[in-house]
């Protein structure tokens, strides 16, 4: 039914890249069709609507960034709230603030000075010195324990890392944590960037902003018989493809692995469940790893109590199987060779453009996916 058509560019997937391309390439005058799989524009980052409440269907997503370019680009769509990022560690019902701060060393060793949390960090890290006498960490527990030591590590890290990637600490390439950030103030805010918070109206008010006046495609699969690669540049000029690029060559030389989330949504009879939008669970006692609590995203003060229920999701990491939604690339040896062999295929084409998570293969926070975007039409 779109052979009567010409699009300069077809675009596969809804999501933040895809997005941000089909609204750049608008503006520059030029004809998109953007085609989604599944029944809702905007990837990962879409929210339904429950109980008055915007619940990330896909997992907490916080924008942060200090890129002011990228930043003023957002907001000029869609203003952003002052939400600000300070998760909670929850270990065997004792709780601890994150990052690691002066906060978190008070509730761990009583200390009160910067100095006493360094001195406390450094006599933890020389343990671990002389047990590798002068070695390099070989995997992700020596790392860690190197740059933490044995409290911060068995409480706050061992057991979170194991749930989160599915394997023990000492089976895990030691790159996973190349720093953990010891802050010795008082300061629970997670990220370090300068411009931080949640769209007012939630993400799919931005999504909804990006593809306005873009013609779209929901339950629309690329890789179904209907479709293809042939079918798309017999209609589009150029593909932006977002998708996992195994997939797009066939997987030629292997399925990528990844690493997936599943979650367990539900109504509370109660205002403020939990207090924080985020908290760890950082102990094999509990099997997810976080509890979030999205009204806590854009309600604040009052507001949460005028809201009488609210919703929140259990996360639980586990191995991707055929027909999930792949979340984190797995970057070890086996599958980084692999993504390279798919990406230089990719740099040969000269009418699909690769963009965002999935098509190259990497883990990318929502801001740096926006520029490279918007890099396009520089």
């Amino acid at each position: 039914m779109y052979m009567q058509h010409t699009y300069d560019y077809l675009i596969v997937g809804s999501g933040l890249f895809g997005a941000t391309f089909a609204y750049k390439a608008k503006q520059a005058g030029k004809k998109c069709l953007v085609i989604d799989k599944r029944p809702h524009l905007g990837g990962n980052v879409y929210c339904e609507n429950i109980e008055g409440i915007n619940v990330h269907k896909y997992g907490a997503h916080i924008f942060h960034t200090a890129n002011k370019k990228v930043w003023d680009f957002v907001n000029s769509l869609v203003p952003f709230n002052r939400y600000t990022n300070c998760p909670v560690a929850n270990y065997k019902g004792k709780l601890y603030n994150l990052p690691f701060n002066m906060n978190t060393f008070h509730q761990l060793w009583g200390v009160l000075t910067p100095e006493e949390a360094q001195d406390k960090i450094a006599q933890e890290q020389s343990k671990i010195r002389e047990q590798l006498s002068g070695k390099e960490p070989q995997n992700l527990e020596e790392q860690a324990l190197m740059l933490v030591g044995e409290d911060i590590y068995n409480k706050l890290i061992k057991d979170y890392t194991e749930k989160q990637w599915g394997r023990p600490c000492n089976c895990l390439p030691a790159f996973i944590i190349k720093r953990l950030p010891l802050r010795f103030v008082f300061d629970n805010n997670y990220f370090n960037d300068p411009y931080q918070g949640i769209p007012i109206g939630g993400y799919n008010a931005l999504i909804n902003k990006l593809l306005e006046g873009v013609e779209t495609r929901t339950d629309c699969d690329f890789f179904s018989s209907d479709w293809g690669l042939k079918k798309a540049l017999s209609i589009a000029k150029k593909i932006v493809y977002t998708g996992p690029i195994d997939q797009f060559y066939d997987y030629r030389f292997g399925h990528l692995d990844w690493r997936t989330v599943s979650f367990k949504t539900r109504i509370e009879q109660t205002p403020n469940y939990q207090g924080n939008a985020v908290v760890n669970y950082t102990s094999h006692d509990v099997p997810y790893t976080r509890v979030i609590e999205h009204k806590h995203f854009e309600m604040f003060g009052q507001a949460v109590y005028d809201c009488p229920k609210t919703v929140v999701s259990e996360e639980y990491s586990t191995e991707y199987k055929e027909g999930m939604e792949p979340f984190y690339p797995i970057n070890d040896e086996r599958n980084n060779t692999m993504a390279e062999q798919y990406r230089a295929l990719a740099m040969q084409e000269k009418d699909v453009i690769f963009g965002g998570r999935l098509a190259q293969y990497r883990y990318f926070d929502m801001a740096p996916v926006i520029e490279m975007a918007l890099q396009y039409f520089e």
